[in-house]
């Protein structure tokens, strides 16, 4: 699925969306506890800059998506910019918005079209209310619980396991006084599945000084896994 608003103010908007959608959706087991792994990959930015970005894919790639435009007509308060004789800077807009709309229909590419009148906490408000409800209706049909994140909250603990590693990482090489792979660490922590996190920790902290870890002056390989010392 791609959104692309054609209006700068709505950036944000689409990432949004991109987060509503793929947070509620992704999703590996449904109401019943059987494995669907459902979800909707999203991709939004916004329209000037995308149909430059990856509509060339859109056009002539795989035909496994489809875009949401989302079209504003009021070009601006005040006076537009010209940018060249009696064309704007919104007349290009309105035009890569409807040209792109077109080229994709030419190859059969699926879309629809959001229109609103301008962008006001009003509009953005309708939009936001609009796709919140339909992703908790399309949740209900699928049979999936779109209100919790037990795949976020996989990486917030695994984040908090891998802080907790650091501390044990800079603490044994402080008290071995001597230089030690990444391998020799994961064993003296018992961690010997996490090798590849330590030794990326271990790049990190030699990386910024105030850590005071640093890469050995002839460093140990074993593995490709430098030694490092406190």
């Amino acid at each position: 699925m791609v959104i692309l608003p054609y209006k700068d103010r709505l950036l944000l908007l689409s990432r949004y969306l991109q987060q509503l959608i793929m947070e509620s959706l992704g999703k590996e087991k449904d109401l019943s506890g059987r494995i669907v792994e459902q979800g909707i990959a999203v991709y939004g930015n916004k329209g000037s800059t995308d149909q430059h970005a990856y509509v060339q894919q859109l056009r002539d790639g795989i035909n496994n998506f489809f875009v949401t435009f989302i079209e504003v007509l009021k070009e601006r308060n005040g006076e537009a910019v010209q940018v060249e004789p009696e064309i704007t800077s919104g007349d290009y807009l309105e035009g890569f918005f409807l040209g792109t709309r077109e080229a994709l229909a030419e190859k059969n590419r699926q879309s629809l079209t959001l229109t609103i009148n301008e962008v006001s906490a009003y509009t953005v408000g309708q939009l936001i209310a609009l796709y919140e409800r339909a992703v908790g209706l399309y949740a209900n049909l699928i049979g999936i619980n779109a209100y919790h994140q037990p795949g976020v909250e996989a990486g917030k603990k695994a984040a908090s396991s891998t802080l907790d590693l650091q501390k044990r990482v800079v603490r044994l090489l402080k008290e071995s006084h001597q230089p030690l792979t990444a391998e020799a660490i994961a064993r003296e922590l018992n961690e010997t599945g996490r090798v590849e996190v330590i030794f990326k920790l271990l790049e990190y902290l030699s990386a910024n000084p105030t850590k005071r870890i640093s890469k050995t002056a002839n460093p140990v390989f074993y593995h490709n896994l430098y030694g490092y010392i406190a």
